[in-house]
């Protein structure tokens, strides 16, 4: 992608992109080179698309065919009109993906577990795997969305006609629907597409285990996406085999992405994405029902070229095995208010995760969990994280203790800002049990999140 002819097509097409230049006093006949298409201003939610009507934020200022609505986790709502044009591009990235299933010799039913209704996960997927279908792959797609129920059903019923199923869906929720229902997940050859959530690389290879993906590279693969623009960009096995190697060695991972926490790590297409980094977060540009240019996410991640990410894990002893695209890579974290501050150490909540995924503790909890910064009756400050029990466990005194453990033990060896920072007699959480669906803690449903 030429960022500049995008830039000029916007401008000249888009009637809110325009008044918002002239506001900043721009003159798009002026912008002819990288560096001055780098120095134009960022679009933000609040400072563009919140301030125009809907219309003047399309091309032409008419609105799409269809129509996602984002989640308001952070706010109100917002519209994002989308075209068929939209769903043929980012259908590439579902293809590459189902490419590296064999989904183009295998009969493969798709089972779309996000949420459907104007949300941007459930219908978007659809119509994506539906374009895959059209292109040739021997794909079925049914969509019983959130409801368990219609999983249960459906799936019995379905699974043994095809050569694989694939799950697509939100990270805890598909481990916790292959965690509880008693379905023969080992014989219907299960893949995985998740998207919304970073996981870790002890979650992809339990849950590999339980639902008998024989090759975790090549059988989970996480989406990068958003309701601003669909997917961004995807994994590919390169990609996960890299990130693999990169958790095995916390240090490594550090000195690559300045950060204790281990971020999603995709490729992206630059013929229709086009990446920046703006103080460690994310700017994109990109052609979608409404054009975005130089768009602030607020992700925080950044973009590494291939030759150098190859080169990078290559000094330090590594070749990947597995193949995959000469294109660019992005790493993201997400949103920084998802951590809290305990004695100046960030404490994040992937490495909390990974203390829940180690073996003596997984098999016994669901991996959701809330982590709080309280203070005790001398205004000492104490962790605290609140765990949920797979359906039929019972809180211990005994069990509290290993969790304790297993998450302090994690904590240390990724966190090194913790280690560092935090008093050795306060760095042990305290650990609350609470049973599954819990009603303050884990209400069956409801969005979840891991802060409070």
């Amino acid at each position: 992608m030429d960022p500049v002819d995008l830039f000029r097509q916007v401008a000249a097409t888009v009637p809110a992109y325009g008044e918002f230049l002239a506001e900043h006093h721009v003159d798009p006949a002026k912008v002819t080179t990288p560096a001055e298409f780098a120095a134009l201003p960022m679009t933000t939610k609040d400072g563009y698309t919140r301030r125009y009507p809907l219309p003047d934020l399309c091309r032409g200022g008419v609105i799409g065919d269809m129509i996602a609505v984002s989640s308001g986790s952070t706010g109100e709502p917002s519209f994002w009109p989308r075209s068929v044009a939209d769903e043929r591009v980012i259908a590439d990235r579902f293809a590459e993906v189902f490419d590296a299933f064999s989904a183009r010799e295998r009969r493969t039913l798709a089972v779309v577990c996000f949420a459907l209704g104007t949300w941007v996960g459930g219908l978007f997927t659809v119509s994506c795997c539906r374009q895959l279908a059209e292109r040739g792959y021997p794909v079925t797609v049914v969509a019983p969305g959130t409801d368990r129920r219609e999983i249960r059903r459906v799936l019995p019923e379905l699974a043994p006609h095809f050569d694989q199923v694939v799950l697509l869906g939100y990270p805890p929720f598909l481990k916790n629907v292959i965690d509880t229902e008693d379905l023969p997940w080992h014989a219907w050859d299960l893949k995985l597409v998740t998207a919304g959530e970073v996981f870790s690389e002890e979650w992809r290879a339990l849950v590999a285990e339980r639902a008998g993906i024989a090759d975790p590279l090549r059988g989970i693969a996480s989406l990068y996406g958003t309701a601003d623009a669909g997917v961004l960009g995807n994994e590919t096995p390169l990609s996960a085999e890299i990130r693999r190697f990169l958790a095995a060695r916390p240090e490594t991972a550090r000195e690559l992405f300045g950060e204790s926490r281990l971020p999603t790590l995709v490729q992206y297409d630059p013929g229709v994405r086009y990446f920046e980094e703006h103080e460690g977060t994310l700017l994109f540009s990109g052609d979608n029902g409404v054009p975005l240019i130089r768009y602030h996410i607020a992700d925080e991640g950044g973009v590494l070229p291939y030759d150098r990410l190859l080169s990078f894990v290559g000094e330090r002893g590594f070749t990947p095995s597995m193949s995959g695209p000469e294109r660019p890579f992005v790493y993201v974290f997400g949103r920084s208010h998802f951590t809290v501050s305990f004695y100046g150490a960030n404490v994040y909540p992937e490495n909390v995760a990974v203390g829940l995924e180690q073996p003596e503790v997984s098999g016994a909890v669901t991996g959701k969990f809330v982590v709080e910064v309280g203070e005790d009756e001398r205004r000492d400050r104490f962790l605290t994280v609140t765990v949920e029990l797979m359906p039929g466990e019972r809180p211990s005194d005994e069990f509290a203790d290993a969790v304790g453990g297993a998450v302090l033990g994690q904590l240390l060896r990724l966190n090194s800002e913790f280690a560092a920072y935090v008093p050795a007699d306060r760095q042990r959480p305290f650990v609350r049990l609470r049973e599954a669906g819990d009603p303050e803690y884990f209400p069956p449903g409801a969005k979840h999140r891991y802060t409070r």
